[in-house]
C-alpha cells in the first residue's frame, strides 16, 4: 500500500511542480498588458482571458499538491492531540467522503471538456475569443490528480490504521 501512495506522491508532486510555473506566464502577461495600456494605451485583447485561464489552471493543478502535503486549512482544536490511528480514522472518513464528490467531477468535467473539443466552443469573452478546451483539460487534469492523490491518502491512513505509525508526510 504505502508503494502504491509514494508513486502517486511522487507524480503528484512532479504535476504541483510543473503546474507552479504557470505563474510566469501569468506575471509575463500582466506585465505586458500594464505596460501596454499604461505606457502605450493599447490594451491587449487576450490579457484578461489569459490570465483568467492562466489563474484558474494554476489553483486546479495545485489542489493534489496541496492535498499531498496537507496545505488545506483545518481547525486543529482537537485532531492534533488525537493519536496517529484516531487521525487516519478522522482522515479516512473524510476522504471517503471526498472521493465520491472528485469522481464524479472528473467524469462531468471530462464531458465538458469533450463537447468543448468537439464543438470547437470559443469562450465569447473578449475580441481573443479562444477555444475554451485547453481551460476545460487544466481542470479535469487538476481533478484526476486530486482523484489519484485521494487514492494515495486512503492508501496512507489505511497503513496507518494496520501499522499504528503514520507515514512521513502523510496527511
Amino acid at each position: 500500500m504505502r508503494a502504491i501512495a509514494h508513486q502517486i506522491d511522487r507524480f503528484t508532486a512532479l504535476a504541483g511542480w510543473l503546474a507552479a510555473w504557470i505563474i510566469l506566464p501569468l506575471i509575463m502577461s500582466m506585465l505586458w498588458e500594464v505596460v501596454s495600456r499604461y505606457v502605450f494605451t493599447r490594451p491587449t485583447i487576450w490579457a484578461y482571458e489569459a490570465a483568467y485561464i492562466q489563474m484558474g489552471a494554476l489553483f486546479v493543478l495545485g489542489i493534489a499538491y496541496v492535498t499531498q502535503t496537507d496545505g488545506h486549512v483545518r481547525v486543529d482544536l482537537a485532531y492534533a492531540n488525537f493519536r496517529p490511528r484516531v487521525q487516519a480514522i478522522v482522515n479516512l472518513l473524510g476522504n471517503l467522503l471526498v472521493a465520491p464528490l472528485v469522481l464524479w467531477l472528473c467524469f462531468g468535467l471530462f464531458d465538458y471538456l469533450y463537447d468543448a473539443w468537439e464543438s470547437g466552443e470559443r469562450s465569447g469573452e473578449s475580441l481573443w475569443n479562444p477555444y475554451v478546451w485547453p481551460a476545460r483539460l487544466a481542470f479535469w487534469l487538476g481533478f484526476v490528480l486530486l482523484a489519484a492523490q485521494t487514492v494515495s491518502e486512503l492508501l496512507k491512513n489505511l497503513s496507518t490504521l494496520v501499522s499504528g505509525q503514520a507515514d512521513e508526510g502523510a496527511a
